[in-house]
């Protein structure tokens, strides 16, 4: 059988770290045809660093006839080309899962891979624990929440951002709600809510409470789902992005293993 035919979408930092699995041979099964960005600069010196095609429009990536793409580019990417994608019968690993904060762009994209005989993989970037909250969910109608702790420079261009955050001495509550209102008022930085959400109860269901902790870095996401008897709680730091596009390598590794987790 030969290798499965694999597509990037997606330049930046997290592609990378899918080119970087390549060259320490951690996807042998695959093969990359090609690379598609919006930057012709930083598309082909990440195509030439592959040795793949860089491909300047997903027409062009879709002419490659992946078997897979690998997005790891941004929601709009996800909103622009995830229903061009499965319409050519391709399978799609979704990193940027706040695309699906949107209802009825879910359903679109659902009712497109039932169609087209493909399937949509939804990596876990920078959380995880979805088996656990998926299995406690069909147990029963869960209590699940998420708590996240964020320096106050990462909310800078959002409306939970004041000035005074910056100078705060003490961690300070910025947002209480549901996962939907978290999701409309951040839509590109609670992919967390977005995944958990899918996962664990419906956004309507889930709270959510959100904290800006002066001088801290990165993210620490508490998801907690619970029902009479059971109770899980995953709790995962990272200072950086770089889970995320581990997490991207982790799904493509696990569709072609003879043993799944």
């Amino acid at each position: 059988m030969g290798k499965l035919r694999l597509g990037i979408l997606g330049n930046g930092y997290l592609a990378g770290i899918v080119v970087e699995a390549f060259e320490k041979g951690l996807l042998p099964e695959y093969e990359l045809v090609g690379i598609m960005g919006r930057t012709p600069e930083k598309t082909g010196a990440l195509a030439e660093r592959a040795g793949c095609a860089p491909c300047g429009s997903i027409g062009e990536l879709l002419d490659r006839k992946p078997d897979y793409i690998a997005e790891a580019a941004s929601v709009a990417a996800v909103r622009d080309y995830a229903v061009r994608i499965l319409e050519a019968k391709c399978g799609l690993v979704v990193l940027s899962i706040g695309a699906f904060a949107d209802r009825s762009f879910y359903e679109q994209v659902e009712k497109a891979a039932a169609a087209n005989g493909a399937r949509v993989h939804i990596a876990s970037g920078a959380v995880g624990g979805f088996d656990v909250l998926r299995t406690i969910a069909l147990m029963g109608q869960a209590k699940a929440g998420i708590e996240t702790h964020k320096g106050p420079k990462s909310l800078m261009n959002t409306p939970l951002f004041e000035e005074s955050l910056l100078t705060d001495g003490e961690e300070r509550h910025v947002f209480e709600g549901n996962a939907k209102e978290a999701i409309g008022l951040l839509p590109t930085k609670v992919n967390v809510a977005v995944a958990a959400s899918l996962a664990a109860a419906d956004p309507e269901r889930m709270r959510m409470d959100i904290y800006s902790v002066p001088g801290f870095v990165g993210d620490d996401h508490r998801i907690t789902s619970e029902i009479d008897g059971v109770k899980a709680v995953v709790d995962i730091y990272s200072s950086t992005s770089a889970i995320a596009g581990w997490s991207l390598v982790a799904v493509l590794r696990n569709l072609v293993s003879p043993i799944v987790f």
